[in-house]
């Protein structure tokens, strides 16, 4: 029942596919029948270009704000509604479960590697960007918590952006979040990584 329910959408319905497909890979193969690996390609670099966007601003964002900024008055960007202000966080996003870091920093690695598995299989444009916004937030926490003091492992994430009435976070943290809230969106639209549109 659950297989009935099931929309067009996959890679295997493109053209090419099925007995094409089949067709074709007795005949040697064919243009046709390798369209949905190319797909598949194209989504795993756009995967990619999100994270390494997401990762680049940043590493550059916390050298900045800790060079310029570590050790002085916060800065305002909107009045005391937004402000600019380094602090050393060794727990979560936003500051929470400071006694676990080195938990927080092995949960990392292993979205790391699942989001891996997963890009395997993945042939959706919006779960490639989803995925990278989480691939390139936790590289970024990653790098901090494995190359800035206290030690590996143990390093202190840099937040710096502080608005009022809220936890400091930087823009791994907001890319992980978004990433993560596209991912509820897209999963209650019923769309999977491989591009199948469900019904429940």
């Amino acid at each position: 029942m659950a297989e009935a329910e099931r929309i067009t959408g996959t890679p295997e319905s493109e053209p090419g596919s099925g007995a094409d497909h089949a067709a074709g890979s007795e005949g040697g193969g064919t243009a046709e029948g390798a369209r949905p690996t190319e797909r598949g390609k194209r989504r795993i670099t756009a995967l990619l270009l999100v994270a390494a966007i997401v990762y680049l601003l940043d590493l550059g964002s916390k050298l900045a704000v800790v060079a310029k900024l570590e050790h002085h008055a916060p800065v305002e960007v909107i009045g005391t509604l937004l402000q600019f202000s380094v602090i050393r966080n060794r727990g979560a996003a936003f500051g929470f479960g400071e006694a676990l870091t080195v938990l927080l920093t092995v949960i990392a690695a292993v979205v790391i590697v699942v989001i891996a598995r997963i890009a395997r299989k993945l042939y959706s444009l919006p779960w490639a960007i989803a995925l990278g916004l989480l691939l390139g937030g936790a590289f970024g926490n990653l790098t901090d918590r494995i190359f800035r003091s206290p030690g590996v492992f143990r390093g202190a994430v840099v937040d710096f952006i502080a608005p009022a009435h809220f936890a400091v976070f930087n823009l791994a943290d907001s890319a992980i979040v978004c990433g993560g809230v596209l991912i509820v969106l897209l999963s209650f639209r019923g769309l999977d990584p491989d591009g199948t549109v469900h019904k429940d």
